[in-house]
């Protein structure tokens, strides 16, 4: 198939892989959804099948569950998410896969974040819903947690 149906964001990151890393790893939900929103992490088992599921949490209220698994984890370089799935493998009603990617780009960090989506529309809904502007909060704010942890 030639079409893809991706929103994606690229940053040079100001800190080095590792820490930008340990950031998304470790401090989820620190960054993972644009302030005045909060994570609540209850799940994040790094691993090819392994369980993600996060809530996230508006001011007034809102809830928005994300239940899901990993597909492709490579340490320091990739983390391959869908909500197309839960643990074991049982299909559920998807939204989109997720890629994260991190590269060493001269002891900064090139992040990509892709949301990869199975329609044209749902890539339409989504970019409607404020892909651009809500990624790109959500990736200050990990870079904001990345320089706190390298000091």
């Amino acid at each position: 198939m030639s079409d893809t149906w991706d929103l994606s964001i690229t940053r040079l990151i100001d800190a080095p892989v590792d820490a930008v890393w340990r950031a998304w790893t470790e401090h989820t939900a620190d960054w993972f959804c644009p302030r005045p929103w909060t994570t609540e992490i209850h799940a994040m088992d790094l691993k090819a099948g392994g369980r993600s599921s996060i809530t996230l949490c508006g001011p007034d209220g809102e809830r928005n569950e994300l239940e899901g698994v990993y597909l492709e984890v490579i340490p320091h370089r990739l983390i391959v998410s869908t909500d197309a799935l839960r643990v074991g493998w049982h299909p559920q009603g998807p939204f989109m896969v997720r890629v994260d990617e991190f590269a060493d780009e001269a002891g900064q960090t090139r992040y990509t974040a892709t949301a990869r989506h199975w329609t044209a529309e749902a890539r339409d809904n989504h970019a409607a819903m404020g892909f651009e502007p809500g990624w790109n909060a959500a990736t200050d704010q990990l870079e904001e947690v990345a320089r706190r942890i390298t000091g």
